[in-house]
């Protein structure tokens, strides 16, 4: 079907001082820069083993579904703490927004400050209903600016038979909060099997519910693991989101305690939010869904990733939940928000930054045989593709290839013989407690042709085969000078490891290359002279591995000598000649950086566009433009050369940007292509 194209053709760049000062104000304080072309697709063909799902454009776009976004997590809280500041940004963009909250949070009942929690007597309905009016008060100030605006609260019946509360904010009802109130683990680590970690495991029948006081709510209800998936599946039917943010399914566990590093509550909240989004994917007639999680308490050990003014803004949000001045705003007996936040209402250290896990690769946009480009993403957990004709300017797409479960964030790369190749991680669940990710490649089956069939590469190592939690990075790749194709890893236990394709298209073993204390994705890349290189962050600096000029197996771990970075890499052939380019995030202000190797060797300083850009996420870079997520989430575009003044995109941005010929490349939370094509 015909899929409306907006464009607007963007401004040459200017070099003075005073476009960059004033450019970078506009962009700072959230504006939207004007010159920015907004491709979407100009044909969009039918579906690989099924029909074409509706369109789905941004806010105001006629003709197709408008932008909606549905978030799931286990506590409140979870949404202000881990993935703001997204959340805020989504309500400031006036995107219809739910945040679903699989438990109903009670605790231990009691809602005061530490030092009086001794002397309070415990009321697990009363805390779970003062958490949600710190959720409510929250929500209502980010919107309207006053913590009061009234919200208008009922009982719906969901599609696992029990009962919900929905709450709609009376001033914009694009704003819902739904409350599931199943009970709570109770303990972030413990043996508890009365909870969805429990449930999912089977080690009890059902999980039963806990009703805040004051909940439109009536009756007690239980939910069978069945039941959850279904309900999360009826939530996604009843809202119809284009994007869907969950906290992180597999988290990992401590390899000398075996504990999950993150809440129990949160990694299998998300994994029960997984499995509904595999069944939505089923479902015809929806629109297209994005999907992206979030890193929760492993934030703590990492470095701040915001800037000043936006982990600010989110404290901001954490005060107005933790209910800091004790007034008595909502008129309800449980109190008007969590008082055992109000001591550290910044957490350990999450107001200061947010992570995503996975999702984060630059390298899903690819040459294609004739000169045309193809660029790729995940929705409804399949691969999408669009394609660019040689000297075109219209994308076709997106097909959607079949094979389901890919988990965000794809890389890709050209083999010798000029076909693409894409590799990412996949999802599958299988059996009464099954759960296995593994990484996964497709290739073309001639220069420029269709795709073939999903081949499975495994994961790096018996404890990461084993593991229901494998906490295994997406996928680096890289081809250097003799067409050697290697793929690298992070794995459970944040080491490196890689895998060589053989000249016959066969794979050989895993094998581990070394590093310790790995976080985030590694990146890989291939200079000029065929040499190729992987990086990989830890929580203080990088570390690098290296081949020989012209190809062969890398060596390493090597120390950059580099400071510590956000975690967020990306990496290509240096502009400069030699070598390649690093780009990465400075911690506590998120300007980018870039620095230039050559073998082992760091060369001088490069500068960045002038001005920075502050934002989080990884900073793609090529043909002479960066490209990069400013701190409003919108894609922000400068040129390379000294002085160029970042430009802001108007569309709010889904995963890392990718650059390459002629122009950048970023996906929209509408599910489209946006096409910011090099000044001419």
């Amino acid at each position: 079907m015909s899929v409306r194209r907006l464009t607007r053709l963007i401004r040459p760049f200017r070099h003075r001082r005073s476009a960059v000062v004033a450019g970078m104000a506009t962009l700072l304080a959230g504006g939207t820069l004007a010159g920015v072309l907004t491709a979407t697709a100009a044909q969009e063909e039918p579906a690989a083993g099924g029909p074409a799902s509706p369109a789905s454009a941004a806010p105001g776009a006629a003709g197709a579904a408008p932008v909606s976004v549905v978030q799931f997590v286990s506590h409140p809280d979870d949404d202000l703490y881990f993935m703001n500041p997204d959340t805020a940004q989504s309500l400031a963009d006036r995107i219809p927004l739910t945040t679903v909250y699989l438990t109903a949070g009670e605790a231990n009942g009691v809602n005061a400050r530490a030092a009086r929690a001794a002397a309070t007597a415990p009321d697990k309905p009363a805390y779970a209903e003062a958490r949600q009016n710190g959720i409510r008060a929250a929500y209502a100030e980010l919107v309207t600016g006053d913590r009061t605006s009234p919200w208008d609260r009922t009982a719906i019946r969901t599609a696992g038979g029990g009962a919900a509360e929905l709450d709609t904010l009376r001033a914009r009802p694009g704003v819902r909060l739904v409350w599931l109130q199943l009970r709570e683990a109770g303990s972030p680590y413990g043996d508890r099997p009365h909870s969805l970690r429990g449930l999912w495991h089977g080690r009890i029948p059902a999980l039963g519910s806990l009703r805040s006081s004051g909940t439109p709510v009536t009756d007690d209800f239980a939910y069978s693991k069945e039941q959850v998936v279904a309900t999360l599946t009826g939530l996604l039917d009843r809202f119809r989101p284009t994007y869907v943010r969950t906290l992180d399914p597999t988290p990992g566990t401590d390899a000398a305690t075996g504990r999950l590093r993150d809440h129990q509550d949160h990694a299998y909240g998300a994994r029960f939010a997984q499995a509904a989004l595999a069944r939505y994917a089923q479902r015809p007639g929806h629109p297209r869904v994005g999907v992206q999680s979030y890193l929760g308490y492993p934030n703590t050990e990492l470095p701040q990733a915001l800037d000043g003014r936006t982990a600010e803004e989110k404290l901001r949000s954490l005060r107005t939940y933790a209910w800091l001045d004790g007034t008595d705003h909502c008129g309800s007996p449980a109190g008007c928000g969590d008082l055992k936040m109000a001591d550290r209402p910044q957490g350990r250290g999450w107001t200061g930054t947010v992570r995503h896990a996975r999702g984060a690769s630059t390298g899903w946009l690819q040459a294609d045989a004739d000169g045309g480009l193809r660029a790729f993403g995940v929705q409804d957990g399949r691969l999408a593709t669009w394609r660019r004709a040689p000297g075109g300017d219209a994308w076709k797409g997106p097909e959607l290839l079949p094979g389901g479960g890919l988990d965000g964030g794809v890389d890709t790369v050209r083999l010798p013989d000029g076909r693409i190749a894409v590799f990412a991680t996949r999802t599958t669940f299988a059996g009464p407690a099954g759960y296995r990710r593994e990484v996964v490649t497709v290739e073309q089956t001639e220069p420029g042709g269709r795709f073939g069939a999903w081949r499975p590469l495994g994961t790096p190592g018996k404890r990461d085969e084993a593991d229901r939690t494998p906490d295994i990075s997406a996928p680096a790749v890289t081809v250097d000078g003799s067409g050697r194709v290697s793929l690298f890893l992070r794995d459970g236990d944040h080491r490196l490891a890689g895998r060589e394709r053989t000249p016959g298209g066969g794979w050989g073993p895993w094998r581990p290359l070394g590093g310790t204390g790995l976080h985030g994705d590694p990146v890989a890349a291939t200079d000029a002279a065929g040499r190729p290189y992987v990086f990989a962050g830890t929580r203080t600096s990088v570390l690098m591995w290296t081949g020989a000029p012209g190809g062969g197996r890398i060596a390493g771990p090597r120390p950059t000598g580099l400071p510590a970075t956000t975690l967020a890499l990306s990496a290509g052939p240096s502009p400069a000649g030699g070598g390649v380019r690093l780009w990465s995030r400075e911690p506590g202000t998120g300007a980018p950086r870039a620095a230039d190797f050559e073998g082992t060797a760091r060369l001088a300083p490069v500068a960045p566009p002038s001005g920075g850009v502050a934002g989080f996420g990884p900073v793609s870079a090529a043909d002479g433009l960066v490209a990069a997520r400013s701190r409003t989430g919108r894609l922000a575009v400068a040129p390379l050369t000294d002085g160029g003044a970042w430009r802001l995109s108007g569309f709010p941005l889904a995963g890392a940007p990718a650059a390459g010929p002629g122009g950048v490349a970023a996906l929209g939370q509408d599910g489209r292509l946006h096409w910011v094509p090099a000044p001419r």
